[in-house]
């Protein structure tokens, strides 16, 4: 099944590398994420009704195929039937916000499918109102996923920055209460709840793993940065300078991350074309993300559109490991960086990659949009 791979002239579009951390936790990022904070987060979560700890799996055949010693693929699409990892987040900020409020409120956002799931689920859960804004690319099936939980959802022209632009200003208009995945400065508690939420991926991880089978490498998808920030956040907190290799991953179309890392600040990128990666067309980092990522992160990457099917397929007829796995287009960036990488003899080089490596994967969402699914898996 890697013969696909085979006949795609470049999967990999830019590496910039930076120095990795090897440091505590800061304690100017203490404001940001602590112990307590995590702490208090997996508290909530796990007393949710339907929690359960997500899948850990090995890709065995694949390891053997990369002379790679470990790779694990955390399986975010069981989680509480929502199908990504973004369940955890959005609707974990809606329940701190009806805390501080109550319920007699509407909780708004922009989102390209899965942030918005997660935050009219949420409400529907907490007993608020829900207003989520999407843009022209974001399929009729996402948006009516939103709409069975209850959320009113208006769709834009333009593009997922565009979205963001409306939705807060509708916000400040309306008194209603943005909940975004993506910081600026000025706003900043709401994503920092919502990246808190996604912490509770690496407690789970390293709950199930010994001390000495932890990664030494994540490859992590990239967006507006907050997944990868969480990730990055939850292992240096709990491991310091031991903290694994953090690999940010992103499409070649969206970049703004590996741009920003080039570039040694934040930089915006015009989104020409969207990528088929729909949940990382992105084209403005998250202020507090890309504050932890710039310190905390090794390297970032870009990979082609190209490599999305194949890696989709190459999950789901089981040869990485012994189960098939359903994968959304956004799951796979990891997965297309670390084959490209691992077959590279340059670039694995570079990121320090061997036959004693320990690699995670997130496996961030399933099919969340079936369609699309069927499409990759029929070749069209």
């Amino acid at each position: 099944m890697l013969d696909e791979f085979d006949e795609i002239e470049e999967l990999i579009g830019k590496h910039v590398s930076r120095a990795p951390a090897h440091e505590s936790w800061p304690e100017a990022f203490v404001q940001y994420f602590s112990v307590d904070s995590l702490e208090s987060a997996r508290r909530e979560i796990t007393s949710w009704s339907g929690y359960q700890p997500t899948p850990l799996l090995g890709l065995d055949q694949l390891a053997k195929k990369l002379n790679i010693r470990q790779i694990l693929y955390k399986d975010e699409a069981p989680r509480f039937g929502l199908g990504s990892f973004k369940a955890l987040g959005g609707a974990y900020a809606v329940k701190q916000i009806c805390a501080t409020h109550g319920t007699n409120i509407t909780i708004t956002s922009a989102t390209a499918g899965n942030h918005g799931r997660s935050l009219a689920w949420g409400a529907q859960n907490a007993g608020c109102s829900c207003h989520i804004f999407i843009h022209e690319g974001v399929s009729e099936e996402r948006k009516q996923a939103m709409e069975a939980f209850g959320a009113v959802v208006e769709r834009i022209e333009g593009n997922y920055d565009e979205s963001v632009r409306i939705a807060a200003k509708s916000a400040d208009e309306k008194g209603w209460h943005l909940v975004s995945d993506t910081s600026w400065p000025g706003y900043t508690e709401p994503p920092r709840q919502v990246m808190t939420g996604y912490t509770l991926i690496v407690d789970e991880i390293m709950k199930s793993l010994d001390s000495p089978d932890l990664p030494s490498h994540v490859f992590v998808q990239g967006g507006v940065g907050g997944l990868a920030c969480a990730i990055c956040a939850a292992f240096w907190i709990r491991l310091g300078a031991n903290m694994p290799r953090v690999i940010v991953v992103e499409p070649v179309l969206a970049p703004c991350l590996t741009e920003s890392a080039e570039a040694g600040h934040p930089v915006k990128v015009d989104i020409g074309e969207e990528s088929v990666m729909a949940g990382l067309s992105c084209g403005e980092v998250s202020m507090i993300a890309w504050k932890i990522l710039a310190r905390g992160a090794s390297d970032f990457l870009t990979v082609a559109e190209e490599g999305v099917a194949p890696a989709v397929r190459f999950l789901a007829s089981g040869a990485a490991g012994d189960t098939p796995i359903i994968a959304g287009e956004s799951a796979v960036a990891g997965l297309i960086a670390l084959i490209a990488a691992s077959r590279d003899a340059k670039l694995r080089k570079n990121l320090g990659l061997t036959d004693q490596s320990r690699i995670l994967l997130i496996g961030s969402e399933g099919a969340t949009d079936a369609a699309a699914y069927a499409r990759i898996m029929a070749g069209q």
